[in-house]
């Protein structure tokens, strides 16, 4: 014991103990990055030399075969292996021995003496081979190899130390999964591979025998235990019928080398990996959740993209955490920050849009200040001279002359309030009296071509502020927390970590595009004063240069939410995005799932309030929102 003591304290790598046929010793580099980072325990019904089991060495496992001889050694090494390396210490490497030994019945003999046996025979066999004749009678001829390591001591102590904290059974796996496999499991299997199959004539005496209707049983219990919620590894050879049976899975092709066929043209080959996640019932359940009467006030918008017909979704799905602060990453029109504000989070809104900030400003960060009607009929009057930057450049484009002087002289007059939230209720007033006074309240286009007749259209620019004024009066209230709105790039926002991070980017679509500056651009003129951008004076709107973002590709989008994943990797992630758009459903899953050790989707069906250009009135603005939830 004391040497086994001193073997301990070189905390050597356990590895396997015996060669066996078809072992994975050579893929483990390929295998080893598919590993689940955490699981529950280990299972491995078809071990054979168990290169899989020692190299991950796992806390607790269970190791299975249907080979009774080679369960026994395993277990006597686990329990005895003193009494095994003295037994193997008797042996001696010689043609004449090693006959000797293997006419043998092992099953006649002490099962640690069995088990020293059955060491021996493997290592100096004809290459580590393992095969038996009609009458179990162990067959494989002398290697003749001049200096096996026959006592391995050292990987002995280190192969006992992990087999004594398994579970070792002999059995078969149908038999050993049912009984075992669990949720969070990870199953890896390595059954005998197909065709029936390279390795068969060292196996055909064995009851390891697996035909084609053996694997698709196999392949019945793979998805049952993917049902079951276990991570689940397959090997097999690049065959037909494993792409057949394993077809909506991850498979990966491999280049493997034979070291058992007599004909070198076949040694060179390709096994096949195959990756099973496990189908997790989904934990979040959509049965709505009510809403407070106080997100009723938020004032409504048309705003391109905005969530308010699914805030009852989006706080159904956040209602399922426990959570106080809450980032809304890309806040648009505001509404989802404040809902959060509603439901009585501390609420941080950022976006790089200038006018969306003002929206955030005046009704989330602003908890008490609100904008009396007689001071915000003050600001209608021309109390200095304005720039008239607005009726010089935009004549004739958006508005009267009228009311472009008016815009002017509200521009000029909230410039020069001194209260930041009576100066963002003003400036929100305007912007959302702008968008009114516009055919489906964008700026893409000029004229009024789109004059559908409404009863906002024929309302005065003066009448549209001041009904803006008080709708917004109407939305501040104090949740008791400190809020923030932020104008800044999503990439390079720092604040301290918040429990829930909301995610609405752009969404990238082929079909169209994402930029809400050229939507907007006036309003968000308005917001800015135009400091910071260069109007495109040879455009017909007079737009200025979209913002860059990293949304505009498939893969800057791909890349984008990778960093963002990775940014607010601490966080509750709830991202929107919509089935139209790119990455894809399951390309979204990967990405979070790099992050976020329990990814759901939950699809909700969808229709956008106007769709793009001429398909406005087709099928491509009815969807399927995602939310994509990373806990």
């Amino acid at each position: 014991m004391e040497e086994q003591a001193l073997k301990k304290e070189k905390v050597i790598q356990a590895k396997p103990i015996v060669k066996w046929a078809g072992g994975k010793t050579q893929m483990l580099n390929a295998i080893i990055p598919k590993v689940p980072v955490k699981y529950d325990r280990y299972i491995e019904p078809f071990v054979g030399g168990g290169a899989l089991f020692f190299a991950l060495n796992p806390e607790q496992a269970i190791i299975a075969d249907s080979n009774p001889e080679l369960i026994n050694m395993y277990q006597q090494v686990a329990d005895h292996v003193e009494d095994v390396i003295a037994y193997l210490g008797q042996y001696k490497n010689t043609k004449e021995d090693f006959y000797e030994v293997r006419a043998v019945d092992w099953t006649i003999l002490p099962k640690a003496e069995a088990a020293a046996r059955m060491i021996y025979l493997n290592k100096t066999c004809f290459n580590g081979l393992y095969r038996v004749n009609k009458k179990g009678q162990f067959n494989v001829p002398y290697g003749k190899y001049k200096n096996p390591n026959i006592c391995d001591k050292d990987a002995l102590y280190a192969a006992s130390e992990l087999l004594r904290r398994s579970v070792i059974v002999c059995g078969d796996y149908l038999s050993v999964l049912k009984e075992y496999a669990k949720s969070d499991d990870f199953v890896f299997l390595d059954p005998p591979y197909l065709p029936i199959s390279e390795y068969a004539d060292f196996k055909r005496y064995t009851k390891e025998q697996f035909y084609e209707e053996d694997h698709v049983e196999l392949a019945k219990e793979v998805v049952r235990l993917q049902e079951l919620g276990c991570h689940v590894i397959l090997t097999n050879s690049n065959h037909p019928l494993v792409h057949e049976l394993y077809a909506p899975f991850k498979i990966d092709v491999i280049p493997t080398k034979r070291y058992i066929s007599c004909n070198g043209s076949k040694r060179k080959g390709e096994d096949v990996i195959v990756t099973i996640p496990p189908k997790r019932r989904a934990l979040i359940q959509l049965v709505p959740e009510s809403l407070p009467e106080q997100v009723k006030k938020y004032p409504p918008t048309r705003f391109m993209g905005s969530k308010s017909k699914l805030l009852t979704q989006i706080w159904t799905v956040a209602s399922h955490f426990k959570f106080d602060t809450a980032l809304d990453l890309f806040s648009g029109s505001g509404v989802v920050g404040y809902m959060f504000k509603a439901q009585g989070k501390s609420v941080i809104c950022n976006d790089y849009m200038a006018m969306s900030a003002v929206f955030a400003k005046a009704m989330i960060e602003n908890n008490h200040i609100t904008l009396p009607l007689e001071e915000a009929k003050e600001l209608l009057l021309p109390h200095q001279e304005s720039d008239h930057f607005v009726a010089e450049t935009f004549q004739g484009l958006y508005f009267s002359d009228a009311d472009n002087d008016l815009i002017d002289t509200l521009r000029t007059n909230i410039a020069a309030m001194k209260d930041q939230y009576k100066s963002a209720i003003a400036m929100t007033a305007l912007i959302r009296a702008c968008t009114k006074k516009r055919p489906r309240g964008i700026f893409t286009y000029t004229g009024d071509r789109y004059n559908d007749g409404r009863q906002d259209l024929k309302k005065t620019l003066e009448q549209q502020f001041l009904e803006a004024v008080t709708v917004i009066n109407k939305s501040v209230f104090d949740n008791g927390k400190i809020n923030l709105a932020k104008n800044c790039d999503a990439m390079d926002l720092r604040v301290e970590q918040p429990d829930l991070v909301y995610i609405d980017p752009p969404y990238y679509s082929p079909l169209s595009d994402n930029e809400y500056v050229r939507r907007y651009h006036f309003v968000e003129g308005l917001a800015r004063d135009w400091k910071g951008v260069e109007i495109q004076q040879n455009t017909q709107t007079k737009k200025f240069k979209s913002y860059p973002t990293p949304f505009s590709t498939r893969k800057g989008a791909a890349d984008a939410f990778d960093k963002l994943f990775r940014k607010f990797s601490k966080s509750i992630l709830i991202v929107s995005y919509s089935s139209n758009s790119l990455p894809t459903q399951d390309e979204m899953v990967a990405l979070m799932s790099k992050h976020k050790e329990h990814v759901e989707v939950v699809p909700i069906d969808y229709t956008y309030s106007f769709g793009n250009q001429k398909e406005a009135k087709t099928n491509r603005n009815r969807v399927q929102e995602y939310l994509f939830v990373g806990y």
